[in-house]
């Protein structure tokens, strides 16, 4: 793996685990915060990224297809596919898929993206202090 992309990964990995920790003792009732991704509680963005973390090109591509093209009928069918009825054995979940690296037929860095926003989309809400490597923040802006 080239050592940008080695970087690239790492920062994702470190802040899954982080977000996983972060998480592991919420309240039930916190779990259904409306999150900063709009008609999406917390739960479901971390399902959300449970979803992500596991889809590779090749699914990407077949779950666009079965949701005849619509991006965000494919998201709503991943977070229908990831969300456990315990949030407990999502964080679960979310953590053995903390350190794949498979990522759809896009920039690498958009999994920087993906992990450092839907961070924010979580931990704000929950009032949380998100905590972010410089170097990684602006490899995502950019």
């Amino acid at each position: 793996m080239r050592r940008a992309a080695e970087a690239v990964w790492q920062a994702v990995h470190s802040e899954r685990r982080r977000l996983a920790a972060d998480l592991s003792d919420l309240r039930d009732e916190q779990w259904r915060f409306p999150s900063l991704c709009r008609g999406w509680d917390v739960h479901d963005v971390l399902a959300h990224l449970v979803d992500t973390a596991r889809t590779g090109r090749f699914a990407f591509v077949r779950d666009l297809l079965a949701a005849r093209m619509d991006f965000d009928r494919a998201n709503e069918n991943g977070i229908a596919r990831e969300k456990r009825q315990d949030p407990q054995d999502t964080i679960n979940a979310f953590g053995e898929a903390a350190n794949l690296t498979r990522t759809p037929p896009a920039n690498l860095t958009t999994r920087l993206v993906e992990a450092i926003v839907h961070g924010e989309d979580i931990r704000r809400p929950l009032d949380i202090a998100g905590s972010y490597p410089e170097p990684a923040v602006v490899q995502a802006l950019t």
